[in-house]
């Protein structure tokens, strides 16, 4: 096979959660110039409606926004069924829905940890049960889990405090290996990647803050830019990642390598 169609997307069906805004809206981009026709869901439909018509617009191919709270497991099986109404399969899911919330260890609420685990942990433990039992049938797919590097390591509470996040995204990491092991035998990939630091509403307040610092901790200098995910995410979504599941691809410009 040559190089290019390893990497083409042509025709392929994928469900991005939170798929409107961020990084998100990055990794639909990507998928889309692939050839991937998308469903975008999160909580505020009408943003996931809106992206979806430009990426239908620019990139010719078929976009739907859908509402979805990943939280409720009523909402993931309608995603997933709707997108099999549409499309007939699922090729590729990303689980990127995500939400962090800061405090202190010693202050933070049940409700505020509880919070932060059900979109970041659980809310992908149900769509990637609902669309793996798909993938299952089909005996192939491709699931992503956006993790983060804070899954990796502790951090300084002074600009991090946010030990959800933190667990949750570790949680995540060791989610995506062991259903890795488990599906394997379906022919269905999973994989993670943990981005560093990214201009995004939820670093928002820590960069404007704390940036310069976080900054100079990073070796190659600066931020994750537009584009820095893109090539990720079509290796991890595309047959060139085939032979590749249980991997965490760490996107940080070299912050965890200290």
């Amino acid at each position: 096979m040559r190089v290019h169609d390893l990497f083409d997307l042509t025709g392929k069906v994928a469900i991005i959660t939170g798929g409107a805004t961020g990084l998100g809206r990055q990794m639909a981009e990507a998928l889309a110039e692939m050839g991937a026709h998308l469903i975008l869901c999160s909580r505020k439909v009408e943003r996931c409606e809106r992206v979806a018509a430009e990426l239908s617009q620019n990139f010719g191919i078929t976009a739907i926004g859908l509402q979805c709270d990943v939280t409720r497991e009523d909402d993931v099986k309608a995603v997933v069924e709707r997108t099999q109404a549409a499309f007939g399969r699922i090729d590729i899911l990303i689980n990127n829905a995500g939400r962090a919330w800061a405090a202190s260890p010693e202050t933070l609420t049940l409700s505020d940890w509880q919070k932060v685990m059900d979109t970041n942990v659980t809310g992908a433990f149900l769509f990637a049960q609902a669309v793996g039992r798909v993938m299952i049938e089909q005996q192939k797919g491709k699931i992503i889990n956006v993790a983060s590097v804070a899954g990796l390591f502790g951090s300084p509470s002074d600009f991090m405090d946010a030990i959800a996040y933190n667990a949750s995204k570790g949680a995540l990491i060791a989610f995506t290996r062991d259903l890795a092991c488990k599906w394997a035998r379906h022919h269905i990939n999973v994989n993670a990647i943990a981005p560093g630091w990214f201009p995004t509403h939820m670093s928002e307040w820590v960069l404007q803050h704390h940036g310069e610092t976080i900054k100079s901790l990073i070796p190659l200098g600066r931020f994750g830019g537009s584009d820095d995910l893109k090539g990720a995410i079509v290796y991890l979504a595309s047959s060139a990642s085939d032979y590749v599941t249980g991997h965490v691809l760490i996107i940080d410009g070299g912050l965890s390598v200290w």
